[in-house]
């Protein structure tokens, strides 16, 4: 990846795998390999990636409690002639994880940012759940409080598949809040752990699969699949 110093740099956003250290590109590791530097999320998560991998590229710690005070010192850098690569704990930055500003800034100073394809657990999610996906939403996470009920009001007439992100914790509670606003007969899928070794995709109606993890205390990272309000 040559350069002259003279020339501004590019920023590159690469997908990282959402379990599966195998689900990488060839392109990404090698654009991990040669860029200046790293800007990761948890540099802790990123570097277990990094040591897989033989990968000894400088990280640099950039998330939702630091992008603020960050975006600045490395937009400059990348003007002064770096590469850099901008990574998440998992999956694609920016989709529910930080990204936007870095991305934003940089467009803003005209720099390059090229984003690679790659890992996601929205579209695996979305394409095995067995429900409509021609034309689908991604709510991400919903609200934990303020703006909660605000939210299912508002997706109550919305016809095509929705898909959000939930923690375990909070599954059982949206699942009853899905039954309230878009009916208990509505069709769903829970997909858990994708790409993982306890992978494991549930389908059933929103009271099926509130039944079940009423009796089984969902784990790992999920991705729920909703069906959309059917068209008269």
């Amino acid at each position: 990846m040559s350069r002259q110093s003279t020339a501004a740099g590019k920023l590159y956003v690469v997908p990282t795998p959402i379990g599966n250290l195998e689900d990488i590109t060839l392109r990404a590791l090698r654009i991990l390999r040669e860029v200046d530097f790293i800007l990761a999320e948890d540099t802790r998560t990123t570097g277990i990636l990094l040591k897989h991998y033989e990968i000894s590229t400088k990280l640099i710690s950039h998330h939702k409690f630091n992008e603020h005070f960050t975006v600045s010192n490395v937009t400059r850098r990348i003007e002064a002639g770096e590469n850099a690569a901008l990574v998440s704990d998992a999956g694609t930055p920016g989709i529910s994880d930080p990204g936007y500003l870095l991305v934003k800034y940089c467009i803003d100073a005209d720099i390059d940012v090229e984003c690679l394809p790659g890992a996601s657990a929205l579209i695996p999610a979305v394409v095995a759940a067995g429900l409509p996906n021609d034309r689908f939403c991604f709510e991400g996470f919903i609200p934990q409080k303020k703006g909660r009920q605000k939210k299912f009001m508002s997706l109550a007439e919305e016809s095509r598949t929705m898909v959000f992100y939930e923690s375990p914790h909070r599954l059982v509670k949206t699942l009853q809040q899905c039954a309230e606003y878009f009916g208990e007969d509505r069709r769903a899928a829970v997909c858990r752990e994708l790409s993982k070794v306890h992978e494991e995709i549930r389908r059933g109606t929103v009271a099926e699969l509130l039944a079940w993890y009423l009796e089984n205390d969902p784990r790992g990272e999920i991705v729920l699949v909703v069906e959309g309000k059917k068209e008269s």
